[in-house]
């Protein structure tokens, strides 16, 4: 049964920015002391005051701050978060044009850091999956369950990944072990030549074996007391409820799939959870979620609006199901 979230006093709005200059490197600001988490380091920005758009309050808190004119931005991300017994919902905004030279209004640092050296950062909860949304995909692709006709699930593999998928699942619970090695080596080497990230489903052995990723069905989540895999390689789970979710965090797993968000034909008898349900267990932790369930494609944008990193899907995204 899913289990409903606590209750937490109404969220505080904040938005925040994400600046880069022309090296591609990200503009961090350093909480100073008395503040709630000092010495932390976040994106810039700050509370929206009543009947403040978001927006408004970002291009204030960014001339108070760094004192510089906002010119343009676009809509990155929102993060419900709970801290204690504090919550806030983060507006987070792309930059994308302003005047001025960034500088420490309120004499705090600043840092322009590399965006792979984001994580080496120490952080407040929500600004965590805003450095996922700006590190890894937005999209993870979960094959179908291969057939024996294995050429052509490799032609669709491709296809799928020449239009940009770089992080998969394969999903081959059926097969057994020799021809699913026999598979496996075709569809590691077909991810590579995409320079794309392979997570196989359930098979601990054969992610030590190919050296590849590992996503775990949410009974093997919770059997875990510590990460299955060492830390250069990803580990993922399916989750469906707030204890699923804390103990994939707990284990420190890469990311995790979090659904049903709406109802779907392959599994129509269960009930989904939609999205406020989906937002409500988003806000009691800070690794990057992928939101699942009647999702395709095209649905980022929505999804990042509720917290998420993207989306995950089979049918919307695999070549000739959609």
């Amino acid at each position: 049964m899913r289990k409903s979230p606590v209750t937490h006093p109404r969220a505080v709005p904040v938005a925040a920015g994400v600046l880069t200059d022309a090296s591609g490197r990200v503009l961090l600001a350093r909480r100073t002391s008395g503040r709630d988490l000092a010495g932390a380091w976040e994106f810039p920005g700050g509370k929206v005051e009543r009947n403040e758009s978001p927006e408004a309050a970002l291009k204030r808190e960014l001339k108070e701050e760094l004192g510089i004119d906002v010119l343009a931005t676009e809509p990155l991300m929102s993060v419900p978060q709970h801290h204690g017994n504090k919550a806030i919902k983060l507006d987070v905004f792309r930059v994308t044009k302003y005047a001025g030279q960034p500088r420490g209004m309120e004499n705090q640092a600043l840092a322009w850091v590399p965006n792979g050296k984001l994580t080496s950062y120490p952080m407040p909860p929500a600004d965590l999956p805003v450095v996922a949304a700006l590190q890894k995909p937005a999209h993870y692709l979960i094959t179908p369950e291969p057939t024996t006709d294995t050429t052509r699930f490799l032609r669709e593999l491709d296809a799928a990944l020449s239009s940009g998928y770089r992080l998969v699942q394969l999903r081959a619970k059926t097969w057994q072990e020799k021809p699913l090695k026999a598979l496996l080596t075709l569809t590691v080497a077909l991810c590579k030549k995409h320079k794309a990230q392979l997570l196989i489903n359930g098979q601990l052995g054969l992610a030590h074996d190919f050296d590849i990723g590992l996503h775990l069905t949410s009974e093997q989540l919770m059997g875990l007391h510590a990460r299955p895999l060492a830390a250069r390689l990803p580990v993922s789970a399916s989750c469906h409820n707030l204890e699923q979710l804390k103990h994939a965090q707990a284990l420190g797993l890469d990311f995790v799939v979090l659904g049903s968000v709406n109802k779907t034909a392959s599994h129509p008898d269960v009930a989904p959870m939609g999205w406020k349900t989906w937002q409500e267990m988003r806000a009691e932790v800070s690794l990057p979620i992928f939101a699942i369930g009647g999702l395709g494609p095209d649905d980022v944008a929505a999804a990042r609006q509720h917290g998420a990193q993207g989306v995950a899907g089979i049918r919307a995204f695999w070549p000739n199901l959609a």
